[in-house]
């Protein structure tokens, strides 16, 4: 009898968590869901690419911190020698809105690093932008890019 309680209040409260996650998620994904956030960082006075299609080498190395409110580090990342970067988040630990609209992206690695001829200080700064979900089985991840890196002195 005490199993068969356990096994129904287990129930109850998985399907009570069910629609705060759905909520959570923005109506973007369901119960088995990620927040992806990635990018590319590149060795330039912006950490962006070059204009007009130029070529630019990529900042290896480099430690990405998601950063939300006042500074407050959620989770980070280290570029990969392709400078790409990939931040993986509970949707039930963060919520989407506040992500987008709360935290950014910061690179406190100089950019010196890379290239030494880049300056020596300040730090790069993204906002975040939604681009949309994917599907992956039963697994919908939630795909989230930098808006675009600026160097604050």
């Amino acid at each position: 009898m005490a199993f068969k309680s356990f096994l129904f209040v287990s129930l109850l409260i998985a399907a009570m968590a069910a629609p705060q996650a759905k909520a959570q998620l923005g109506g973007l994904g369901g119960l088995l869901g990620l927040i992806r956030i990635q990018g590319t960082l590149f060795c330039s006075a912006n950490g962006n690419m070059g204009v007009n299609g130029t070529s630019t080498p990529v900042f290896p190395n480099a430690v990405v911190q998601l950063q939300c409110g006042t500074g407050n580090v959620v989770s980070s990342a280290t570029t990969n020698s392709g400078g790409v970067f990939s931040i993986l988040l509970d949707p039930l630990q963060s919520l989407l809105s506040s992500l987008l609209s709360n935290c950014s992206l910061v690179v406190n690695t100089p950019l010196s690093t890379c290239n030494s001829n880049l300056p020596t200080g300040g730090i790069l700064t993204s906002p975040l932008q939604l681009i949309g979900k994917t599907v992956s089985g039963l697994l919908n991840i939630v795909n989230i890019i930098p808006g675009g890196f600026n160097l604050l002195s």
